[in-house]
């Protein structure tokens, strides 16, 4: 997946629990937790912005984009 999530290094860097930051975004430990490891397709951009407002940080401090990596040539893409 070209999007990367990084919201366990900013939990971190403001030494913040799932639980803590679920309970003061106002979403559930489950649904923080798919996020935080990437199992989710999208996100809200409300939820983001109260992640962002709890965090004290900007989106970009959270999501991080890293294209693919296109196949040497003569190779077949797999």
């Amino acid at each position: 997946m070209p999007i990367i999530l990084r919201l366990d290094r900013v939990m971190a860097d403001r030494k913040m629990s799932l639980n803590e930051l679920a309970a003061r975004v106002g979403i559930s430990n489950v649904n923080l937790s798919n996020l935080k490891t990437g199992k989710v397709k999208a996100v809200r951009f409300s939820t983001l912005e109260a992640i962002c407002e709890v965090l004290d940080c900007q989106p970009g401090d959270i999501l991080e984009y890293a294209p693919k990596t296109k196949p040497e040539e003569g190779r077949p893409e797999r």
